[in-house]
């Protein structure tokens, strides 16, 4: 094996208040962090009272209550677990996802994919913070209270500090404020369970037909891309600070426990909420947390919506250091905080086009981050069979040297994230097609399984298989690139 100090990276502690650690490989003497600390970021993310707005989602693909239920309790542990696996090789390698997507990908390849993950981490956070905007509007409008710009002005401002800050801070100012976000925010929750139990209709709810095998399939790979592979291409980033002889068990239990506990029970219970009142739907579509808040005593709304937004903001704010790490192992060479408050200002200049601009962007907009689901989940089937098929702990500064065993390019997991999508692509339909027209070029390969119309259509078979796809043919050709990987060929 080749490798160039210049190249090699120097791992760096991070004292005091702000993390100084880009995705340079952490220190042995930084990585004190035990496998229950996992399930903190994740549990305070998930948390949020948005997840019941999913109960609205799932039943829009005209499902029953016991298959709601059977796709909760199926898509989301199952997407969390995932996460788990990747989670792993942060442990192994002690840097960032997208920087140990490298052993995949080769040093340079890894631009590819990391391009794609730069851009969904921006959109979905983006999309948290209008959320938590939107909701502000929505619930100061309910109090008669003043709703109109100057009120969205001041929280778009406070959001986005709140996101840009707690971003630039790092790691371990995150870990403290969700460790605390975590406990306010699943007060108010059960809370608001309390007070809106006695609107659940059992009758109502049970009367729901069963949806057709294909709407079943639909509703699960909606609820798996909402929850755990959102978040699939962050997960080492949280794993990093790990100490190097954790089990891999541990660190996928944590992982799955703090990402899917708090999303199975929102979800269920918002299942309930809006079977038994079909018009919520409707609301949830575009203000979720605002509409949630309408069947709640008045005199709760000023803690549901300060936990709601906080929540929203815990979720984005993990997306955002996240994603000025991905920054970074694109080649920007700039200090972390730098770059988380970069992408915080895309993030902020993002939510006021939406929120005072723009007249139907939200459409538009997820259509953009469903595309990009399907590469995503390419990848991360990809890096998956990577990570079980290796079995010794990362070259750390091979990570950095495009010489070293890792390569510049590996064309083979390149040539499979892009079949893939290509395949997967051709099996999704855009699900904003009048808003998004842009976008109705999916849904090419659909033709001999009843075409963009057909029962198969919303079943977005094309992300499910782009991760099985990318997952096997990894598996079956990279295993003696690995090998010789390993063996410092």
């Amino acid at each position: 094996m080749s490798t160039h100090a210049s190249s090699s990276p120097t791992p760096v502690t991070s004292p005091g208040l702000m993390e100084r650690q880009g995705i340079e490989i952490v220190a042995e003497s930084e990585r004190t962090a035990k496998p229950s600390d996992l399930f903190w970021p994740w549990f305070a993310a998930n948390i949020s009272v948005f997840g019941m707005g999913y109960g609205s989602y799932i039943l829009g693909f005209g499902v029953s209550f016991w298959q709601a239920t059977l796709v909760t309790l199926i898509g989301i542990p199952i997407s969390f677990f995932l996460c788990g696996l990747i989670a792993i090789a942060g442990k192994r390698g002690s840097a960032p996802t997208m920087v140990l997507s490298r052993a995949a990908f080769g040093v340079h390849g890894q631009k590819v994919p990391g391009i794609v993950s730069w851009l969904t981490s921006i959109g979905w956070e983006t999309f948290l913070s209008i959320m938590a905007v939107l909701a502000t509007a929505t619930v100061f409008s309910r109090l008669g209270l003043p709703s109109g710009t100057p009120v969205l002005v001041a929280a778009t401002v406070a959001v986005a500090a709140l996101i840009v800050v707690a971003s630039v801070l790092g790691y371990h100012t995150i870990m403290k404020l969700q460790s605390v976000l975590t406990w306010i925010t699943g007060a108010i929750t059960i809370l608001y369970v309390i007070l809106t139990f006695s609107h659940i209709d059992l009758n109502t709810v049970l009367a729901v037909p069963n949806g057709s095998p294909q709407q079943v399939i639909g509703a699960l790979v909606m609820v798996m891309t909402g929850f755990g592979l959102g978040w699939i291409n962050i997960a080492a980033d949280w794993s990093r600070y790990q100490k190097r002889e954790t089990s891999d068990g541990a660190i996928i239990l944590w992982n799955t426990l703090g990402g899917a506990i708090a999303p199975v029970l929102l979800v269920f219970f918002g299942v309930l909420l809006v079977a038994s009142d079909p018009s919520l739907s409707s609301g949830i579509a575009n203000d979720p947390i605002g509409t949630l808040a309408s069947i709640l005593p008045i005199w709760v709304l000023i803690p549901f919506w300060l936990t709601a937004v906080l929540a929203l903001v815990s979720g984005a704010v993990l997306g955002i250091y996240s994603s000025g790490l991905t920054l970074l192992s694109l080649g920007i060479n700039i200090p972390r905080p730098a770059a988380a408050a970069i992408d915080g200002l895309i993030l902020t200049a993002g939510t006021i086009y939406v929120v005072f601009f723009a007249h139907d962007f939200l459409g538009p907009f997820q259509s953009f981050l469903i595309t990009l689901g399907v590469p995503l989940a390419a990848w991360a089937g990809i890096l998956i069979a990577d990570i079980l098929t290796r079995r010794a702990d990362y070259d750390e500064h091979a990570l950095f040297d495009a010489n070293g065993r890792y390569g510049s390019i590996d064309w083979v997991s390149i040539l499979t994230l892009v079949v893939c999508s290509i395949i997967g692509w051709g099996l999704v339909v855009n699900n904003f097609a009048e808003a998004a027209a842009w976008n109705n070029w999916q849904g090419y390969l659909l033709g001999p399984i009843g075409g963009r119309k057909g029962d198969w259509a919303f079943a977005n078979l094309g992300v499910l298989l782009a991760l099985v796809l990318g997952f096997l043919v990894t598996l079956v050709l990279r295993r003696g690139t690995i090998r010789r990987q390993e063996m410092g060929q």
